[in-house]
C-alpha cells in the first residue's frame, strides 16, 4: 500500500515471533508500522490508518462509499481471512485430530462458496469499481495465501481480477523488496 501511494519508508525484514517483532508486538506477528513513535501492529489497522491520513485508496469517512467499503473489507476478513486462518493456523492443534483432512475440506468448502459469493460483488476492474481501494489490498493478499494453502482460485474472472493486482508496478516493487531481505 505504501508502494501504491508513493510514499516514502523504511522497511525491515523481520520474520514473526523474532525477537526484533516481538519488542513492538507480543503476539510476534507481522505487519507492524512505526509512525513518528507510534506502533501499529494490524495489518487493516495500519491500511486504514494509512489511507485515512493520506486520503488515497479509501471512500470518505462518514461517506455511504466508506460504509460500503468499510463492510466489504469486514466481509472479507470475516468470510475469506479468517477461514484461511482457521485452516492454516497451526497453533489451534487441529492437526492432532485423525479427522484433520475432513476438517480442512470443510474449511475450503466454506472458503470456495464465501468466495463465489464475493466475486459476484466485483463492480469493475476492481471491488469498488474502477478504482484501487483498502478491500483489493485485503482480497489480493488472502487469494496469494489461499494459492500457496491449495484453496480454490476462484473463477477466471477472478483469476483475472488477482493477476491485475500483482503485476500492478508496486505490488512487484514491494515483492522484490519481501523477496531481497527474506
Amino acid at each position: 500500500m505504501l508502494e501504491e501511494m508513493g510514499l516514502t519508508y523504511e522497511y525491515t525484514y523481520a520474520p514473526p515471533h523474532s525477537e526484533l517483532v516481538k519488542q513492538y508486538n507480543p503476539s510476534g506477528k507481522i505487519p507492524i508500522l512505526i509512525d513518528r513513535g507510534a506502533v501499529i501492529t494490524d495489518s487493516n489497522a495500519i491500511m486504514t490508518y494509512l489511507a485515512d491520513k493520506h486520503q488515497k485508496l479509501t471512500a470518505p469517512a462518514g461517506s455511504i462509499e466508506r460504509a460500503h467499503q468499510d463492510a466489504l473489507s469486514h466481509q472479507i476478513i470475516d468470510e475469506i481471512d479468517a477461514v484461511l486462518w482457521a485452516a492454516s493456523r497451526p497453533s489451534l492443534g487441529l492437526k492432532e485430530f485423525d479427522n484433520f483432512s475432513n476438517i480442512k475440506d470443510s474449511f475450503k468448502h466454506e472458503y470456495k462458496r464465501n468466495l463465489d459469493r464475493l466475486e459476484k460483488q466485483i463492480k469493475g476492474s476492481f471491488l469498488m469499481g474502477d478504482n484501487l481501494s483498502l478491500p483489493d489490498f485485503i482480497l489480493g493478499h488472502c487469494a496469494g495465501w489461499a494459492h500457496v494453502a491449495k484453496f480454490s482460485t476462484g473463477s477466471e474472472k477472478f483469476g483475472a481480477y488477482v493477476k491485475s493486482l500483482r503485476t500492478r508496478p508496486a505490488y512487484q516493487a514491494a515483492a522484490r523488496l519481501d523477496m531481497s531481505d527474506g
